[in-house]
């Protein structure tokens, strides 16, 4: 039985009814040549996401991506190191003193999983440093994941991760668009922060958020079929992207279609006040979506979810 098949018999209600129906319906939303838009929040590429991410990518179904500086960077450790990582079964149970053990062992812990120091994050600074300085000595800028893409593509990365896994490289390979909002909340980004510190490199050779939102304002004004709007947890990789329809059509008086299709999957609740947790319809009072915008809520683990979807669509 493939997975579109079981879940269609059996996610039948409460939260699996609504991934149910929002894979249903995304699918017949891509099926009448709507495009998808991702936004990525929390540890998703450390999650291994990558495994259904990446054949979406690159089956075509995928027209951007909005992430967090964490995930641009963890899907390409992963890629490095994989077989470096070190899981913890019993990560629950863990005392102050086993995680320290972890920091001697320079082993990053996320949950369940531990990112190697050497193999992961200092392999990928020697060689995205030279690209960082060669920019900054000759007043050139880029993107955070354009220097990314550069590393991707040169062949001097070395892999021992399955490159089928790896949305980064799929992204790579189909210049897909990636918008990377705060990226100095990640390792790369304080790794970047401290040659500028040291004077190694100029803080101007990496682009920021304000050239990430006028990218994907031109971006959006450029795209001819509709777009559904598939959020992946909260926070500034979901509300950063969302918000260029206001920016165009209020702040510039232009005149865009508002996102055509939403989904987010969380577990926050909009009692606090968060952006992670609101609501659908308070998306409609700022211009974002509009009152006939087909609209999910799936309230539960997007580790478990995104997958599901993901493979819902690929119809694996």
């Amino acid at each position: 039985m493939k997975i579109r098949e079981f879940i269609d018999s059996n996610f039948l209600h409460f939260n699996a009814g609504e991934l149910r129906k929002s894979a249903q319906s995304l699918t017949d939303f891509i099926s009448n040549d709507g495009k998808l838009f991702i936004t990525l929040a929390g540890a998703m590429s450390t999650a291994k996401l990558g495994k259904t991410l990446a054949p979406l990518i690159r089956r075509g179904l995928v027209v951007g991506i909005s992430c967090t500086g964490a995930n641009l960077e963890e899907d390409i450790f992963l890629l490095t190191a994989s077989s470096k990582y070190e899981v913890i079964d019993d990560w629950r149970n863990l005392s102050d003193i086993d995680d320290t053990k972890l920091l001697q062992k320079k082993m990053n812990r996320v949950t369940d999983i531990c990112i190697p120091e050497d193999e992961a994050i200092r392999e990928i600074e020697k060689v995205i440093f030279p690209l960082w300085q060669e920019y900054s000595q000759n007043n050139k800028k880029a993107l955070p994941h354009e220097f990314f893409y550069q590393i991707l593509r040169s062949g001097n990365l070395p892999h021992d991760g399955n490159p089928e896994d790896s949305w980064m490289l799929a992204a790579a390979e189909n210049n897909l668009p990636v918008f990377v909002p705060g990226w100095e909340d990640s390792t790369m980004g304080n790794i970047f922060a401290s040659h500028v510190i040291d004077s190694d490199i100029k803080a101007e050779t990496i682009r920021g958020g304000i050239s990430y939102m006028t990218e994907l304002a031109s971006w959006y004004e450029t795209q001819n079929t509709p777009l559904a709007f598939f959020q992946i947890g909260g926070g500034i990789a979901g509300d950063f992207p969302i918000c260029v329809v206001p920016l165009l059509n209020q702040d510039l008086n232009r005149e865009v279609p508002l996102w055509s299709w939403f989904c987010q999957i969380s577990e926050s609740t909009a009692s606090y006040g968060g952006y992670s947790g609101a609501p659908p319809n308070e998306k409609i009072t700022w211009g974002k979506i509009s009152p006939d915008t087909p609209k999910f809520v799936i309230e539960s683990d997007a580790t478990i979810v995104a997958p599901l979807i993901f493979a819902y669509l690929l119809d694996f």
